[in-house]
């Protein structure tokens, strides 16, 4: 440890302080200095830990080596992490984000590297990096450095080891976040909640329709939406996740009369509709299963309006885990056997001006019609700030 570190650490952690050895780290890196960085943020793990600055400062040194190019950067964040990184797989995930995000694939071998540098990285942030590159459209299956061990079977019990190693069809414009050092921005691409739509018909006859909705498809179709409703600093979140079958094969036509008469919560209060074709604010719109995914992707990866999600690695496995059960594929068909169920179904977005509906940026409805037509699943979701 050289003299200036060892000086360093024996100030008390102030936020005067803090800001000082952020600006001291930047200039280091610069330099090329990415081991000071290192040896600093773990110094301060192990010194200054309960201080209420050390998270954020720990945070900003992180972020500095992942977004920061410079040879071993990347090495050193590993060895930063390994020594004084939280015990919390959540940040692997949101580290895992930023590094690919702001890295070339060729920067990232080092993190599925055995050697001494990539040994440092847990498995948790390989699987969610490998994740995050998968959505960014890098073949990790043929990308050196990255394929041995994408492909191995050691880590097929992890609960990411299913997916598949390239994008599926319905996995199209992932709307992902962008890094910097002071902070990112990422896109919300829920339809807009002020829409207004050509009323439809609800005269056209509906079958007669049961509801089949149990505890494990409802949390199974609102995976995607899960943390609206969950988190502490969210109350105003909550979802509706249910599923009926028809005595007959629902006709395209009578989509919206069914939606209408299913007893909806999200729905009891939508009061008369205008005649068909004048406007309002009640619509059902068909739309391809890839648009569905992308909604429910950015509503796992980047959470409502309070929390900030799961990434993408985990946000493209709940966004798949609704989109599965919304088709109608059993819980424990494969990724493949999941996607044939979505290519054969019928898949729409509606939107109310109900006074469930928070009517802001995170209203979310959609629906699908399995491909016997038997069968619909719907889920509404919304969350305010």
């Amino acid at each position: 440890m050289d003299d200036e570190l060892s000086k360093i650490l024996a100030m008390p952690l102030t936020n005067r302080n803090a800001l000082k050895l952020e600006r001291l780290a930047g200039r280091r890196l610069k330099r090329g200095d990415a081991a000071f960085v290192a040896d600093l943020g773990i110094g301060l793990a192990r010194s200054h830990r309960s201080a209420a600055e050390f998270d954020g400062l720990f945070d900003r040194l992180v972020r500095r080596l992942a977004v920061t190019r410079g040879p071993g950067n990347v090495g050193q964040l590993l060895r930063l992490l390994a020594a004084g990184g939280p015990d919390d797989p959540a940040y692997d995930r949101y580290v895992a984000s930023v590094l690919a995000a702001c890295r070339r694939p060729e920067d990232l071998t080092v993190v599925f590297d055995d050697g001494p540098e990539g040994g440092a990285a847990s498995e948790e942030l390989r699987a969610c990096l490998l994740h995050e590159l998968v959505l960014r459209g890098v073949p990790v299956a043929d990308t050196p450095g990255v394929a041995g061990w994408a492909t191995s079977p050691h880590w097929r019990d992890h609960p990411l080891g299913g997916l598949p190693l390239a994008p599926m069809a319905a996995e199209r414009e992932p709307d992902l976040p962008y890094y910097g050092i002071d902070g990112g921005s990422y896109g919300l691409p829920y339809w807009d909640p002020e829409d207004r739509h050509a009323a439809p018909r609800l005269d056209v006859r509906v079958p007669a329709v049961v509801e089949t909705t149990t505890a494990a498809t409802a949390a199974a179709v609102a995976a995607a939406v899960a943390n609206w409703a969950e988190h502490p600093d969210e109350p105003e979140g909550r979802f509706e996740a249910r599923t009926f079958a028809f005595a007959e094969p629902l006709e395209p036509d009578a989509v919206p009369g069914a939606l209408v008469a299913l007893g909806l919560d999200c729905l009891a209060d939508l009061g008369d509709l205008p005649d068909p074709g004048e406007e309002t604010g009640f619509g059902v719109v068909a739309v391809e299963a890839a648009e569905v995914w992308q909604v429910l992707f950015a509503a796992a990866s980047t959470g409502g309006a309070y929390d900030s999600g799961c990434h993408g690695a985990y946000g493209r496995l709940q966004a798949w885990r609704s989109l599965a059960a919304l088709a109608g594929a059993p819980a424990d068909a494969s990724a493949g056997e999941a996607e044939e169920y979505v290519r054969g179904g019928a898949w729409y977005r509606f939107g109310a001006a109900t006074p469930w509906f928070h009517r802001v940026v995170w209203d979310l409805g959609v629906l699908a019609v399995a491909p016997d037509r038997r069968r619909l699943a719907v889920l509404a979701a919304t969350t305010t700030d």
